[in-house]
């Protein structure tokens, strides 16, 4: 009964601290200068629909709100603070915090352990010790959270998506979590929670692993790590965390440069490559090696279902592009197999004459072919048993030229609405997915055109639940990750 009361009260913190009503923000100028008046800037933005309470010790007002001089001076309880003041006045804002009941805070004050001198070490420890007194800190040196439900956001995230998802995204860097977010709003990743934690004083990899492992509104686990504290710990978290849910691992300083840049960075210890391969390994998460890489799997993770993928269908494009899609899926061991030739023959009776090809890969021998005829493609593909998955590539600027010879704008030419919703259509009738590759070498000024109907044909797809890629190497490696965490977890389930 002890341990039960214990976890509701820990979830009941994380719950104040991920969807605040009441939030401080201490080193608000009334000048609008500094973090803090940014960073409440862009919570009245983003929309935050609980109470801002701004903190200066000069008082004062910023944005119509008054500047409390101290946290005790603000008249209401204060579920989640801000702290943006300088290093050496972190300690007793803390203080403070802790004697007002703040359940937790994020500084993103700079000049704690990362500086590499006594002085910042013994800040941080300090930092660390009125933590375990009871308020719960996220950071130093970090962006903070960013949370679509409650409204909270990173510094500076105004414009981040309110829309949330399923992937939480842990990062010791706070310009990397900015960058996936806006990478995850156009390429349509949907995020639960963000966590920068910068130096990770007190919440960390570690215990955040945990959290999330056990938390409703997260479907995937993506972070991004420079080094941690205590690997066997966080080993033993990070099984627990892939036992019930996809964790994507991207561990920055691997090289002996970036070893050395780590350190500056977020004080971390970077540790070997080769011990990390084998951790992530002996965990069953999913490493990758790249910003983009990271996010094309958080992509893929949402967007399909985690089960094992073999026999991929390729429809459209050209005769290279499929030829280089059998090479590129032979890398990540998966299979363009030949179709049944009763479907082959009933797929090349609707594809324009000559040149087409409906072996696997459906070769349409025409960019300008109409969503029903690529409908009906994609729909007999899919009866063959020896398909799984299918990958429909468009060349879009190839409208371009229609659009010239017709007088009409691109996104005219482009029947991308249409096509999406017939694409839509097989998904929900056959129950397997469909990805979209839309490759684009027109990106010259001279084609601006092209890349806008490129993002709204990105966009009508993703309305319809079928993921976009930019490029057929970046949509067979994020199924590689899928198909193989899956086979992965379900081997350890039949032991």
């Amino acid at each position: 009964m002890v341990m039960m009361a214990e976890e509701r009260r820990y979830d009941e913190m994380m719950d104040r601290i991920f969807h605040p009503r009441h939030i401080a923000v201490i080193g608000v100028s009334s000048q609008g200068a500094g973090f803090g008046s940014g960073i409440v800037r862009a919570l009245v933005n983003i929309g935050f629909e609980g109470s801002i309470h701004c903190v200066n010790a000069r008082g004062g007002e910023f944005l119509g709100m008054q500047l409390y001089r101290s946290v005790d001076e603000i008249p209401h309880a204060i579920d989640f603070a801000v702290i943006t003041t300088p290093a050496e006045t972190v300690p007793a804002v803390l203080e403070e915090c802790l004697h007002k009941g703040v359940a937790g805070v994020e500084v993103l004050s700079a000049g704690f352990s990362e500086l590499g001198t006594p002085e910042g070490v013994a800040l941080e420890e300090e930092v660390r010790r009125i933590a375990r007194r009871g308020v719960r800190v996220v950071g130093p040196n970090c962006f903070g959270i960013y949370c679509p439900r409650s409204g909270l956001t990173l510094l500076p995230g105004p414009d981040l998506s309110r829309k949330p998802g399923s992937v939480a995204f842990l990062s010791q860097s706070g310009g990397m979590a900015i960058d996936l977010g806006h990478l995850g709003k156009w390429m349509g990743v949907g995020f639960s929670k963000v966590v920068s934690f910068g130096n990770g004083a007190d919440l960390r990899e570690t215990e955040l692993l945990d959290y999330l492992a056990g938390d409703g509104e997260t479907g995937t686990i993506a972070m991004y790590t420079e080094g941690v504290e205590d690997g066997p710990s966080f080993l033993e978290a990070l099984k627990r965390a892939v036992a019930v849910k996809p964790v994507i691992v991207y561990k920055g300083g691997l090289s002996d440069a970036g070893s050395r840049a780590v350190t500056s960075h977020t004080a971390s210890m970077s540790g070997s490559r080769v011990i990390w391969e084998s951790l992530v390994r002996q965990a069953n998460a999913v490493q990758v090696t790249s910003l983009p890489e990271l996010a094309q799997s958080c992509l893929a993770f949402s967007m399909i279902p985690h089960r094992e993928y073999h026999g991929i269908s390729v429809v459209g494009g050209g005769g290279a592009l499929g030829i280089t899609a059998c090479d590129a899926a032979e890398r990540y061991g998966l299979a363009i197999p030949p179709l049944d030739e009763a479907i082959s023959r009933s797929i090349l009776d609707v594809l324009p004459k000559p040149g087409s090809s409906a072996k696997n890969p459906v070769d349409a021998a025409n960019p300008h072919v109409p969503p029903p005829v690529l409908k009906k493609a994609l729909m007999e593909a899919a009866r063959d048993p020896a398909i799984d998955l299918q990958i429909l590539i468009q060349l879009l600027y190839h409208y371009a030229y229609s659009a010239g010879f017709f007088g009409m704008s691109v996104e005219e030419a482009t029947p991308f609405e249409e096509l999406a919703e017939a694409v839509g259509d097989v998904v929900q009738k056959t129950g397997k997915p469909v990805l979209l590759v839309i490759p684009n070498n027109k990106q010259g000024l001279d084609a601006l055109d092209v890349e806008e109907t490129r993002r709204k044909t990105r966009q009508a797809f993703l309305e319809q639940g079928i993921p976009v890629f930019d490029e057929m190497e970046d949509a067979l490696r994020a199924v590689r990750h899928v198909s193989r965490y899956s086979a992965r977890k379900n081997k350890i389930g039949r032991k």
